[in-house]
């Protein structure tokens, strides 16, 4: 099932180890105090619907998407970056934790990640989750993006301005942070997935063409953009007509593709927007010198950047690890607790 195995060895032989984990709505990754990152894998659980056992996990259930027969259901848990089965998503975090922590006789201490946006019933889902999948209570939360701008690198404990776009599968966090403190933020349940449903709806629209998750992703990836390109790009990929029911080659350009996810992108730039909107006068200076930091698989999007760059006015750049932004955070701010402290927790340190 994916698991990186020298991880695994090295955790149950070093016992109980503080473990923190970006719960993400397209992908999980677990960062091992003392190790770094040693998993990361897809938000997916494929499962037996008669008996309710977990089939697959990660990376081999999401080659499933689409492909299972009728007693098998291949699923994310979580949607819009909070938890939708609860049930499934407590099954994935257990194989997970296993994964990376095989003693029998301690549980790991667990930092977890959840948005800004989250009420308060979400985010005790979120610890319930975590300690029903054999974290030591209580489970400790981290909101994404303190969590993003601490893995970006940006000097979240000075008195200075620093903005974190993180843009992930189920939504983008805004955040002007200082002083250890989120000064102003916005949360927007637009992410990679609103990219993607847009992409199919309007390739059922445009083409009479049903595709699959895989599909769409693939389209995004290879011909997303969000500003017009100096070389546009075509591409063929099959898809089902929806009047004969038969596969049907489509052959669709750069410029459709931005046609299709032009408002979930203005969306993306509209929060930004809203949060520089809100900062105090001094922390928009200190933003407009040091710019503005673009993290999570969001930010790859070509030419977002510059999209954002043109209608802000302001620098932006791109977070180092974009992908691993969140979990590094994550995992430094556990390991860095004499620097970070009580601050960017929910709940205390013991």
């Amino acid at each position: 099932m994916g698991a990186n195995n020298r991880a695994t060895t090295s955790s149950a032989r070093l016992g109980s180890r503080d473990i923190a984990v970006d719960l993400g709505t397209a992908n999980t990754l677990v960062y091992v105090r003392g190790e770094g990152i040693v998993l990361d894998e897809p938000s997916v659980v494929a499962v037996n619907v008669l008996d309710g056992t977990p089939l697959a996990v990660g990376a081999e259930a999401k080659r499933m998407i689409g492909r299972t027969p009728n007693y098998i259901q291949a699923t994310r848990p979580l949607k819009d970056g909070v938890i939708a089965d609860f049930e499934v998503c407590e099954k994935m975090l257990r194989y997970f934790i296993q994964s990376v922590h095989q003693s029998k006789w301690s549980k790991p201490r667990m930092v977890i990640c959840v948005p800004s946006g989250v009420t308060g019933v979400e985010r005790r889902a979120v610890q319930e989750a975590a300690e029903f999948a054999g974290a030591r209570p209580p489970a400790y939360i981290i909101e994404e993006p303190m969590a993003a701008a601490i893995g970006a690198g940006l000097p979240v404990e000075q008195p200075t301005g620093s903005m974190i776009v993180d843009i992930g599968g189920g939504t983008t966090e805004v955040a002007v942070i200082s002083l250890g403190g989120v000064v102003a933020s916005y949360s927007s349940r637009v992410g990679g997935d609103e990219l993607d449903d847009a992409i199919k709806q309007y390739l059922k629209k445009e083409y009479g063409v049903d595709t699959g998750f895989r599909t769409v992703e693939e389209l995004k990836m290879g011909l997303g953009s969000a500003t017009p390109l100096r070389d546009e790009q075509r591409a063929e990929f099959r898809g089902r007509d929806l009047v004969t029911g038969l596969p049907r080659p489509v052959v669709i350009s750069t410029v459709e593709i931005r046609e299709a996810i032009e408002e979930p992108v203005a969306s993306i730039v509209d929060a930004v927007k809203v949060t520089l909107d809100k900062t105090p006068p001094e922390l928009s200076a200190d933003i407009m010198e040091r710019g503005i930091t673009l993290a999570g698989g969001g930010s790859l999007l070509i030419g977002l950047p510059e999209r954002i760059r043109a209608e802000t006015g302001m620098p932006v750049r791109l977070a180092a690890d974009p992908l691993l932004a969140v979990a590094l955070g994550a995992g430094m701010a556990l390991e860095h607790l004499d620097i970070y402290g009580d601050s960017v927790f929910s709940g205390g340190m013991e």
